[in-house]
């Protein structure tokens, strides 16, 4: 698997990324993720759905939280289209998170277990064990059709943009 540098920064000092990176027109990578309630999903299991697929770090962190927040704001107005989180935080901690923030409209799937998703997309972050921060659009033929790493950990994504990909794929 290879590793690239110069994608990513933490609090402006650089980190490695795992995994061949996931562009626009490319058919969106299957992989396993695991529920609050620990049974298996598949990205796949999507498909015929436009699908948001927002990544964090760690939903416990101030800008995954907001980010989380906005995308479940937003994910009410959106017909057919799916909006999922995904990091790589115990199905615990996505559950509790889940109940604090009222998150009802998204859902919060984890790649903890074996770091399938965060390598298929080449959003694992090396030196940390954590996903970096990313938004995807892919459209109900499984392409991908919006993608943005923020290319600084500890900012927000574009929303305004995704969202706009996301009413387009639609």
């Amino acid at each position: 698997m290879p590793d690239r540098t110069g994608v990513i920064t933490f609090k402006g000092g650089p980190l490695t990324l795992e995994g061949d990176a996931v562009n626009v027109g490319d058919k969106a990578p299957d992989a396993t993720l695991a529920a609050n309630d620990l049974s298996e999903k598949k990205l796949s299991d999507y498909c015929g759905k436009v699908c948001i697929v927002s990544v964090v770090p760690s939903l416990d962190t101030p800008v995954c939280d907001t980010q989380s927040r906005k995308f479940n704001g937003h994910a009410g107005e959106l017909d057919n289209v799916a909006v999922l989180t995904i990091s790589a935080d115990l199905p615990f901690a996505q559950a509790r998170w889940c109940g604090a923030a009222d998150a009802t409209h998204v859902e919060v799937l984890s790649d903890y277990k074996t770091g399938e998703f965060g390598k298929a997309w080449g959003l694992r972050i090396k030196e940390l064990g954590l996903l970096t921060r990313a938004v995807y659009v892919v459209n109900g033929e499984g392409t991908v059709t919006y993608e943005q790493i923020v290319p600084e950990v500890t900012e927000e994504p574009d929303y305004d943009a995704a969202l706009a990909a996301a009413r387009a794929a639609g």
